[in-house]
């Protein structure tokens, strides 16, 4: 159980944010390598990426198990709904010791919260010889990099479902106030007598100056991000999920029928299924581990067949379904 003492002055500071860099790093903790049943398809796809997208150090931090990923990879958010390149740079910039201090805790663990020690993996302790600011720069460009491949096609819409739920609660505050408001998040959440109460393996109890609220499209169930090395005062993060049915309609990537598959062949369909929103041949070769010029080649059946159109945009070319493309991949 986690339990977090808020007084009525910290209260009134806590606050709501939505974070692209959260939903990545949410990836890394195991329900990413086993999602929830009802999990959103991109989320599972997420860490195919991570393994098949060289990304040695994401790779090393992901969890299969019990453990802690380093808090400086999930940094504060600075307002109610920073970028995924402010939050890039804010990781990049970390002190080097704060990037050494929480490797070090994850390596020595927290017994007393119920976090256990962890061997630091191969390539981990390598970055760590070249220091903290290297780490820090490393983590930046491969979480940039596993963003655009399995995180910005469906950002968009993600975000709108996720400002839909602030508004949500913005609501709940103003008619019914703060208490209603957490109780109203999860039912693993319990707001009572100036404590808030997050079920959890951890063992953790101590007063915060504020909490910072964050709904998430990836998480199965509600966490809380506290600093282990205790080096600042930063207030924790309570992070829990927004699961509806309608999410899964609006994020899921349209994935192609057996009949179409077997109609266009599965590169062709799988393209085309993938073209929710105009993609480069670059893009679409990146996100599915393909050459260009295989891209390329499929797209070019694709428009001889009137199913994309293709238009130029400053120095690249993006395909878009065109009506016929759209109706073909919906009947399923």
């Amino acid at each position: 159980m986690i339990e977090l003492t808020v007084n009525a002055a910290g209260l009134a500071r806590s606050r709501f944010a939505v974070s692209p860099l959260h939903e990545v790093v949410a990836t890394l903790l195991p329900w990413g390598l086993q999602p929830v049943p009802d999990a959103d398809p991109w989320v599972t796809r997420a860490r195919r990426v991570l393994r098949r997208a060289r990304l040695p150090l994401l790779s090393e931090l992901a969890l299969d198990g019990p453990g802690y990923v380093p808090d400086f990879l999930n940094p504060y958010p600075s307002g109610p709904s920073p970028t995924v390149e402010e939050e890039l740079e804010r990781v990049r910039c970390t002190p080097p010791e704060r990037v050494l201090s929480e490797l070090e805790a994850l390596r020595v663990g927290r017994p007393c919260n119920g976090l256990a020690s962890s061997e630091l993996p191969e390539g981990v302790r390598r970055a760590m010889a070249r220091g903290g600011a290297h780490v820090a720069r490393q983590a930046a460009e491969e979480m940039r990099r596993y963003w655009e491949l399995a995180f910005a096609p469906h950002w968009e819409a993600a975000k709108a479902v996720l400002d839909a739920e602030v508004g949500r609660c913005a609501g709940v505050l103003t008619g019914y106030g703060a208490a209603k408001l957490f109780n109203s998040l999860h039912p693993d959440i319990e707001w009572a007598e100036g404590t808030l109460r997050v079920e959890s393996r951890l063992r953790i109890a101590l007063p915060v100056p504020m909490v910072v609220v964050v709904p998430s499209v990836v998480m199965p169930r509600p966490g809380v991000a506290v600093d282990p090395t205790r080096d600042e005062d930063r207030p924790p993060m309570l992070i829990y999920p927004v699961r509806d049915k309608a999410i899964s309609r609006v994020i899921a990537p349209v994935v192609p029928s057996t009949e179409v598959a077997q109609l266009l062949g599965p590169t062709r369909a799988g393209l085309l299924a993938a073209l929710t929103q105009p993609a480069s041949t670059a893009q679409l070769a990146a996100r599915h581990f393909l050459s260009p010029a295989t891209v390329s080649y499929h797209l070019g059946v694709l428009h001889r067949a009137g199913l994309v159109t293709r238009t130029r945009a400053g120095r690249s070319v993006l395909y878009r379904r065109t009506p016929e493309g759209t109706r073909l991949t919906r009947n399923r």
